[in-house]
């Protein structure tokens, strides 16, 4: 079960938010039963980029097997 302050992977582009399937975020807060979760999201550098809602069936917790990729936001 995802818990606060660890990191998930989102499973689906957020558009809204210039975020894609594979972007990084650590959770803040819970909503409801895991029914969704706030995300900060960082930059590579350590600089938060949005804070975002979402529904638990778009994120995952980080697996082992996770590669690590770099994007430039278009923003």
């Amino acid at each position: 079960m995802i818990q606060e302050y660890e990191q998930v992977v989102l499973t689906e582009d957020l558009p809204e938010h210039d975020l894609k399937a594979g972007d990084l975020g650590t959770v803040v807060m819970i909503h409801g039963d895991h029914a969704g979760y706030e995300l900060e999201i960082f930059s590579a550098g350590g600089r938060t980029l949005d804070v975002v809602t979402v529904e638990a069936h778009q994120v995952r917790p980080v697996s082992r097997r996770d590669v690590l990729h770099v994007r430039e936001l278009t923003v």
